[in-house]
C-alpha cells in the first residue's frame, strides 16, 4: 500500500482466530457517506471505547483485553484484503454490523441505520492518513471455493498433517485449545498479552466460524498479532490451495457441529447401577451435556474484565442415594504453571486501573466452584448469586488443582467457611488444554444445617465460578455465571406406559362388542 509502515510480528502461528473485527456477508444497500453525520454517531456510540481521536484509548479501553481498535494506525485484523493492506469499506461495515464475538464490542446493525453505518466508517477513516489517497481502492483477494469431497475423514487427516507442519500447534496446541508451547509468550504489536484462539469454540471466532471464514483468515492473516498470512506458502509451493482448505476443514472439525444453546435446566437422569466417578467413564457418553457461559466478575473490587474461562460444560446423573456432577472447561495451562507467570503479570498490568487494584502475578491454582442455595426454595426465590451474603449464605462445592474438592458455606465474596468431614468424592483430569472434573456426594447428609439436602423432582438453583491461575485470576478476579437449575429426574413409573395400552385394549374390546351386538340384531 504505497510504502505503508507495518510493524507486525511474524512466525508460523495460527494465533487468535477470534480476535477483533468480524467479517461476514453484508446486506446494507449502498447509501451516501457523510463524515459530519458519522462524527455524531461516533461520539455517541464509539468514543467511549475507541477514544475521541480514534486511538483506542477511550475511558473504557483500560478495562478491555483485547483493546479497542486504534484507528490511527489503520491496522485491521479481519479483512478480505492481503496482509498489510487496508480493509475495504465492506470489511469495515461488516465489523460494525456484526460486532466482535469474544470481545466487548457488540453488533450495531439493529441500532444504526444504513446511512449511519456507512457514515461512521467514513468518519473513522479520517483518523488515519493511510485512507487519504482515495484513488487507491483496497482489492479483496480472490479466494475461490472449497475443493470437492467435503470435509470427510481423509480431508481432516490431511488438514491435521498440515496443521502440524505449518506450525499451528505451536500456539494453538495439539487439540487447538490455545495451549501450545508458545502460547505464554504471545503479544500483539502494542506489546499487550494475547491468547491463542481456542479453536474448539468457533462461535467465538470474530472472523466467522465457517470453513470459508477460517480459510480466509489463513489467507489474510491477522494484522497486528503474531499470526501471519499463509498466502506466501502457496506462492512458495510449500502447500497447495487445496491443502490449505483442508487445514481450514480440520480447524472447523475441532468445534461442535452447531454452537451450544444455553438451557436453563440441567436434567440428571437416575441410574440403577453405580455412579460414574471418573471424568472419562464411558457412562458419561449417554448423559446430556449442557453449556453455561461465564463472564468476568465486575460488581465487586477488584473487578475482572478479562476472564480466561468463557464457559463450562456440565453433566449430572444420580442414583437413589447419590449424585455425580461432571464439569468440563478449556484451560490453556495446568496451573500453577511458572512458565505462565510473565504472561499473568502482563495481563494484571494491562488491566490495572483505579477500579481494579494492581496485583503481582503468583503461581495460583485453577479453581472451580459449584454453588447451590443452602436449602431448596419453595418458589423462584434464590440467594444473591455472587456467593450469597452474611445473612443468606450459599452452599458451595469448591475444587482446586492443588487441593481437590471440599464443601462449605460462602457468606459473600470475602468469606468461605469449609464444612467439616469428608463429604465430597470425585476425580479430575487435565488433558491437553482441558479440565474434566467429577464431584460426587450423597443426596442426604447428617448435617442438615450446613449442607444442602438434594431431592428428586425439584428445581434446585445452581451457579458456577471459575479461576484460571495462569491468567492472574485469584480471589475476586474470576469468571461467574448466573443462577440456573439442576433437576434430579425421577424414573417414569411403569403405569405411565401400561395405562395407555390398557385403555386402548378396553376401547377396542368395547368397539368389537358393539359391532357384535349390532350384527346379532340384523
Amino acid at each position: 500500500m504505497g510504502g505503508r509502515a507495518d510493524g507486525r510480528t511474524g512466525g508460523m502461528t495460527l494465533v487468535a482466530l477470534a480476535v477483533v473485527l468480524s467479517v461476514g456477508p453484508t446486506a446494507r444497500p449502498s447509501v451516501a457517506q457523510d463524515t459530519t453525520a458519522g462524527k455524531a454517531v461516533y461520539v455517541k456510540w464509539c468514543a467511549g471505547c475507541h477514544g475521541d481521536a480514534g486511538a483506542g484509548d477511550g475511558p473504557a479501553a483500560h478495562y478491555m483485553l483485547p483493546r479497542p481498535r486504534d484507528f490511527t494506525g489503520a491496522v485491521y485484523q479481519i479483512r478480505s484484503t492481503a496482509s498489510g493492506e487496508l480493509p475495504t469499506d465492506a470489511d469495515l461495515l461488516r465489523a460494525v454490523d456484526q460486532g466482535l464475538p469474544g470481545t466487548a464490542m457488540p453488533g450495531w446493525k439493529t441500532r444504526l441505520s444504513d446511512r449511519e453505518g456507512r457514515s461512521v466508517i467514513a468518519y473513522l477513516k479520517t483518523f488515519s492518513t493511510f485512507f487519504a489517497d482515495t484513488t487507491i481502492r483496497p482489492k479483496p483477494l480472490a479466494f475461490g471455493g472449497a475443493p470437492g469431497g467435503g470435509g470427510g475423514a481423509e480431508a481432516i487427516r490431511v488438514g491435521r498433517q498440515f496443521y502440524d507442519s505449518i506450525g499451528c500447534r505451536k500456539c494453538h496446541g495439539d487439540r487447538g485449545r490455545g495451549d501450545g508451547p508458545s502460547a505464554p509468550t504471545l503479544k500483539d504489536d502494542a506489546g499487550l498479552p494475547i491468547f491463542a484462539a481456542d479453536l474448539s469454540q468457533n462461535w467465538r471466532f470474530n472472523g466467522g466460524g465457517t470453513v470459508e471464514d477460517i480459510y480466509h483468515r489463513l489467507r489474510t492473516g491477522l494484522d497486528g498479532t503474531p499470526m501471519p498470512s499463509f498466502s506466501d506458502l502457496l506462492d512458495q509451493k510449500f502447500l497447495t490451495d487445496e491443502q490449505l482448505w483442508r487445514v481450514a476443514q480440520y480447524v472447523r472439525s475441532l468445534s461442535p457441529p452447531e454452537p451450544p444453546v444455553v438451557r436453563d435446566v440441567i436434567h440428571a437422569p437416575q441410574r440403577d447401577g453405580p455412579l460414574p466417578r471418573s471424568p472419562d467413564d464411558s457412562a458419561w457418553a449417554a448423559v446430556d451435556s449442557y453449556w453455561f457461559p461465564l463472564v468476568g466478575q465486575i460488581i465487586r473490587k477488584s473487578r475482572w474484565f478479562a476472564p480466561a474461562v468463557s464457559g463450562v460444560w456440565v453433566q449430572a446423573v444420580h442414583t437413589r442415594d447419590s449424585l455425580a456432577l461432571r464439569v468440563v472447561w478449556d484451560d490453556r495451562s495446568q496451573s500453577p504453571d511458572t512458565s505462565w507467570l510473565p504472561y499473568a503479570g502482563r495481563v494484571l498490568a494491562a488491566l490495572a486501573s483505579d477500579d481494579s487494584v494492581a496485583a503481582q502475578s503468583a503461581p495460583w491454582p485453577d479453581q472451580l466452584a459449584v454453588q447451590f442455595p443452602l436449602s431448596i426454595p419453595a418458589g423462584m426465590e434464590r440467594p444473591y448469586f455472587l456467593m450469597g451474603s452474611a445473612s443468606a449464605p450459599v452452599y458451595q462445592w469448591r475444587w482446586g488443582s492443588t487441593g481437590g474438592g471440599a464443601a462449605g458455606l460462602a457468606r459473600g465474596l470475602d468469606r468461605y467457611d469449609p464444612a467439616g468431614g469428608p463429604t465430597l468424592g470425585g476425580k479430575s483430569v487435565y488433558d491437553r488444554g482441558q479440565w474434566r472434573v467429577v464431584i460426587t456426594r450423597a443426596l442426604a447428609t447428617a448435617d442438615t444445617t450446613n449442607q444442602l439436602q438434594f431431592r428428586t423432582g425439584r428445581a434446585i438453583p445452581v451457579a458456577f465460578f471459575a479461576w484460571d491461575g495462569s491468567n492472574g485470576e485469584h480471589g475476586t478476579r474470576m469468571a461467574v455465571s448466573t443462577w440456573y437449575f439442576l433437576a434430579l429426574d425421577e424414573p417414569t413409573p411403569v403405569r405411565v406406559f401400561i395405562s395407555p395400552v390398557v385403555a386402548m385394549a378396553l376401547t377396542l374390546a368395547l368397539g368389537m362388542l358393539v359391532v357384535w351386538r349390532a350384527n346379532r340384531r340384523v
